[in-house]
């Protein structure tokens, strides 16, 4: 009994109720706005430079490739303009040797070889096609325009966006580390490789991958109504949503499409209230961030991404584990135990070491309903090698993991909650009927039970909200933002590229005057000019 009432009292530090969903949705609002108005704030609020968002009708085939960390993949997307898409990818591992390279040229011109490779492979009539073309004189380069691909380049690495296809790299992470990259435009370092390798591909959109998710679902979703906002909860969480320009305070440098009046906003939310305004903070909290690689900061993120929340449940499972009062995972007999065992923990259990709680096994236990809860018992065998647990110690670890999860279900709320009363979209006259969608990815939202059931529940206790606006808010799966969002971002920009297609006509023209006046030979040589 002593074991059930404690795990009831710690469980209770991590309720987050309504009245503090309401003033971290207001919170939040301030946080949003704050940042649109200057830069250094929590919410950094970026621009994207994306102006619009797709309806499902779009055609066209387009590349995208994405470098997220180990891995670099290239993908081909045949948007049917149905909301369909065909896809075609290949993945290959990054060599150890170029994630630490002296040159960039040497990692970009390995990721532009992997294009020429799946090309060749994907889509060799079409390449070929390009190659007798090559000296055709539509554009001064040798290429037809619209023969060119384009191509949506995720990179997954902090960088200061100055356009819809220009950013320089701040830092590397995740391992990598070549100096020689730092600082430059990572677009064009990309360019000049595909140029060098002669290839009809065009580096037309620098793309953040929870954009991505935003232009992915809106492609997808069902009916005409676009979609709002495009939000992760997986291992990190973050959301981008379409806000409208006027509301843009801060400088936004570099040219964009302004006649929609739009513009997608990074929000970059995980690193919201990092202040500690409003969001809570139990003594496991502290303990996780204090210990963190990054303390201070990410302070959003730690309460509700995949990746905190198992270690926060170890954090709690360990304090008890320390108190006399309570037997939690350990009996004085097998009598004491409905499995007629006794509890024991091996020495190495992740349950011992920081990270060692994979929060997948919260998972198992939101969903286990069996009366003597075996599925969590042999999880917690399987994954923690704690064996023979009795069905007091399963339900005391289960309670404190819903609780975890039940508070990062609502503090997602916050985040929604707040977007959607950003955008007016529940007062916007004639608009009773229409969805407020939203496009979700991650590992929480997609095998997490009842997260988004969760979610809901708190959206519609959300003044300005409320019940029935709740009911108007459509949460679905979007797959693929580093994929289909980036090709369909790729479109975005190819659309700009039309609307001003002089501009780009006119540099390939001055690139080819340079390329000619450069090439004219003194007297008595000869040049080839390619």
């Amino acid at each position: 009994m002593a074991l059930a009432e404690e795990t009831k009292r710690i469980a209770a530090q991590f309720e987050y109720t309504d009245d503090d969903v309401n003033k971290g949705v207001q919170e939040f609002l301030r946080q949003m706005n704050e940042g649109l108005e200057h830069d250094g704030t929590s919410l950094s609020q970026i621009p994207t430079y994306v102006t619009g968002v797709p309806n499902g009708t779009e055609k066209g085939l387009y590349l995208a490739v994405d470098l997220g960390g180990t891995n670099f993949r290239v993908c081909s997307i045949h948007l049917n303009g149905d909301t369909t898409f065909n896809l075609t990818y290949s993945k290959i591992a990054i060599p150890k040797e170029l994630m630490v390279a002296e040159q960039a040229s040497d990692l970009f011109g390995f990721l532009a070889k992997q294009i020429e490779l799946f090309l060749r492979t994907h889509h060799e009539d079409h390449f070929e096609a390009h190659v007798r073309r090559r000296q055709t004189v539509s554009t001064p380069e040798g290429y037809r325009d619209e023969q060119i691909f384009r191509l949506g380049f995720t990179f997954s690495f902090p960088v200061r966006q100055v356009g819809i296809n220009k950013g320089t790299l701040m830092r590397w992470t995740k391992g990598f580390d070549i100096p020689d990259a730092v600082g430059k435009d990572v677009c064009a370092l990309l360019q000049q490789e595909i140029d060098r390798l002669h290839l009809p591909v065009k580096v037309a959109a620098l793309v953040n991958d929870t954009v991505g998710t935003l232009m992915a679902r809106s492609y997808t979703s069902p009916g005409k109504t676009s979609t709002l906002l495009g939000a992760i909860f997986g291992t990190g969480t973050n959301g981008a949503y379409v806000e409208k320009v006027t509301n843009i305070k801060k400088p936004v440098e570099g040219d964009y499409d302004k006649s929609t009046g739009l513009m997608v906003i990074n929000t970059e939310w995980g690193s919201f209230d990092n202040q500690l305004n409003v969001l809570p903070n139990t003594s496991y909290d502290i303990e996780l961030d204090k210990k963190s690689v990054n303390p201070g900061i990410q302070i959003f993120e730690k309460r509700v991404s995949g990746m905190f929340l198992g270690e926060i449940v170890r954090l709690v499972i360990v304090d008890m584990l320390k108190n006399p009062a309570i037997s939690l995972f350990k009996d004085e007999n097998s009598s004491h135990n409905d499995w007629k065992s006794t509890t024991t923990i091996d020495p190495g259990s992740g349950v011992f070491r920081q990270w060692g709680l994979d929060s997948s096994i919260m998972s198992i236990a939101a969903a286990d309903s069996t009366p003597d809860q075996s599925s969590l018992r042999q999880e917690l065998e399987k994954q923690l090698h704690i064996y023979a647990a009795s069905l007091e110690d399963a339900q005391a670890f289960r309670t404190v993991a819903n609780a975890v999860g039940r508070r990062a279900a609502r503090l997602s709320a916050v985040a929604l909650g707040a977007v959607v009363l950003q955008s007016g979209k529940l007062q916007e006259p004639g608009g009773d009927d229409d969805p407020i969608d939203i496009g979700v990815d991650g590992s929480l939202v997609e095998h997490y039970p009842f997260f988004r059931d969760m979610i809901y529940e708190a959206l519609a206790a959300v003044d300005g909200i409320g019940p029935e606006g709740a009911k108007r808010v459509r949460i679905g799966i979007a797959k693929d933002g580093s994929g289909v969002g980036a090709a369909l971002i790729a479109l975005v920009a190819a659309n700009m590229e039309r609307k001003g297609v002089v501009d780009y006509l006119n540099h390939y023209k001055n690139d080819f005057v340079q390329k000619v006046a450069a090439a004219i030979p003194e007297a008595g040589e000869s040049t080839t000019i390619v």
